[in-house]
């Protein structure tokens, strides 16, 4: 039984941990007005016949605070990767200029950025949930273990120690969540 106890405990942890690092993905897909080569992890492209990621095609640089290059190990995909760009839906518009491409992120309005807020902040919400949830299937499987002969007290002292590992992630969210925010919204 202790060796069930501990399998429990560790996935619970590791669950909390896939949770925040899921947000943390998340969140550096959020742009908050400055240039990052993270923008563009998601845009996929075709080449070579198949679809790939944009970063096994081409160096994804930033030159300023403003505008991303997007060199290409090959020119003739130059075409195939502005179009992964437009593609992506993150609302840029990249410059082919015969070498690379040039993407300049627009400013944000004070509308976007309230926006860019809202979606941190459920997404924030989102992994949560899923620590919550984390938290629910651990207490159900200790109740489990109580029928089949766990202590009153050992059982209190897991949920207590479950309790303190979802409160921790929680913790973590919230801080992840606020850094974010005042980054959106610093101009």
């Amino acid at each position: 039984m202790e060796e069930e106890i501990q399998m429990l405990l560790e996935e619970a942890k590791e669950s909390n941990s896939n949770s925040i690092q899921h947000l943390i993905t998340s969140l550096e897909k959020i742009r908050a007005g400055k240039a990052t080569p993270s923008m563009l992890d998601s845009v996929m492209v075709e080449a070579y016949g198949s679809v790939t990621p944009i970063n096994q095609v081409a160096n994804v640089n930033t030159i300023d605070a403003r505008t991303i290059t997007v060199q290409p190990w090959d020119k003739s995909n130059l075409d195939a990767i502005a179009t992964g760009i437009i593609n992506s839906n993150l609302g840029l518009n990249p410059q082919n200029n015969g070498e690379s491409i040039l993407i300049n992120v627009p400013m944000l309005t004070e509308e976007r950025r309230r926006d860019l807020v809202k979606s941190v902040k459920n997404e924030g919400e989102l992994a949560k949930v899923s620590v919550r949830n984390n938290r629910k299937e651990s207490n159900d499987f200790i109740k489990k273990l109580k029928a089949d002969g766990l202590s009153e007290d050992r059982m209190k002292g897991l949920e207590a120690e479950i309790q303190q590992f979802t409160d921790d992630s929680i913790k973590k969210i919230d801080a992840l969540v606020d850094k974010k925010e005042v980054d959106i919204m610093t101009i």
